[in-house]
């Protein structure tokens, strides 16, 4: 399945006009969920294209959700905000964009926004985490070990985001996650800020430098975006946007810079398959050994793995084919204690499982 993204934030922070520039789909500005799929920009599968000329390409995607701002929810409004938290249950990652434009009278207060939005995730958490507590107590009384060791962890998160630490601040143990991983936490999900900006002059302003302050304590990227002028370039025709983005003085779109951002705050890493028939984009943890990453292209390469034939991406289009590469010495042959590498185009060799 495709990576999910969850674009949360305050109301008017401009979280639907950052969608549709990440997404060009041109949402109405409407309290509503959108959703939309996006190719991730990768310039080495344009080039892996170019070389083959195959006749399928399947590009690594990613999908958006554009979930309704968070308000500051009391009484009738909590039957809405636990709508909009069932939506980030199933991201991901999320996106969480800022408001750090003037807006009438209402201040700019980047740190406070993200405050408002961070109690109610942890909110949440915290009602999950207590249910779980009281149903181990039963196995608690009893001396069950387990129980014993998964209600401390769940105590201890407790207390933390009572102080109004997010869990995924917690410095929480292999061990610590895996007593919690059932409760699917909100606030242990990696987060990117996205720096909402009403001008391109304002990327380097003193809203953007605090968000930017906050995000680097918690361990979490920020992006500036302008997401007003992203979203009218992205939708003239591709060939049309680079002068545009060049007007602005930006490199890429926000589709670019976001969609890496998350790939880093999730450790993701894309090899590929290449050839006349298709290239195929395939994604995986950092880290992932080579019977993993065989996985992905299907099970049975994972069960029957034998080796992996590699070309770093770079090599193979230096050298302008398989044949090129290998007479280089640029072809390697890996084992079952490889770690796949961003940019690897690979061949599995396995043996197909007995049935």
């Amino acid at each position: 399945m495709p990576l999910r993204c969850g674009l949360i934030g305050r109301p008017q922070c401009g979280k639907t006009t950052v969608f549709n520039a990440i997404s060009a789909a041109n949402a109405p500005l409407r309290t509503e969920v959108h959703r939309a799929t996006v190719t991730v920009p990768d310039a080495r599968f344009r080039q892996l294209v170019e070389l083959y000329k195959p006749k399928k390409l399947v590009p690594a995607t990613m999908d958006m959700v554009d979930i309704p701002g968070f308000a500051e929810a009391t009484g009738t409004d909590r039957e809405r905000t636990a709508a909009l938290l069932l939506q980030v249950r199933e991201a991901d990652v999320l996106v969480h964009v800022v408001r750090c434009f003037e807006r009438g009278e209402d201040p700019v207060d980047p740190i406070h926004d993200i405050e408002v939005v961070d109690l109610e995730l942890m909110a949440a958490d915290a009602d999950v985490l207590q249910r779980k507590v009281e149903r181990l107590e039963k196995r608690v009384r009893s001396a069950d070990k387990q129980a014993c060791q998964e209600s401390e962890v769940c105590q201890r998160v407790l207390v933390q985001l009572h102080d109004g630490r997010p869990a995924r601040q917690q410095g929480l143990t292999q061990s610590a996650l895996e007593s919690v991983r059932d409760c699917n936490l909100l606030s242990l999900k990696p987060v990117l800020y996205v720096a909402n900006v009403a001008e391109v002059e304002a990327i380097g302003g003193p809203h953007v430098e605090a968000l930017a302050a906050h995000g680097v304590q918690g361990g979490s990227e920020t992006i500036p975006v302008c997401g007003r002028d992203e979203a009218e370039i992205s939708e003239l025709p591709e060939q049309d946007r680079a002068a545009f983005l060049e007007a602005l003085g930006m490199e890429a779109l926000s589709v670019e810079r976001v969609v890496h951002a998350a790939y880093r705050e999730l450790g993701l890493v894309d090899f590929f398959t290449a050839g006349e028939r298709e290239v195929h984009v395939w994604t995986c943890r950092q880290g992932d050994k080579a019977p993993v990453a065989a996985g992905k292209i299907h099970t049975d390469m994972e069960r029957g793995f034998i080796r992996l034939e590699v070309i770093a991406c770079e090599d193979l289009i230096g050298h302008g084919s398989e044949a090129a590469a290998a007479e280089a010495g640029k072809r390697r042959l890996e084992g079952k204690e490889y770690e796949i590498r961003d940019g690897d185009v690979v061949v599995v060799r396995f043996s197909p499982p007995r049935r």
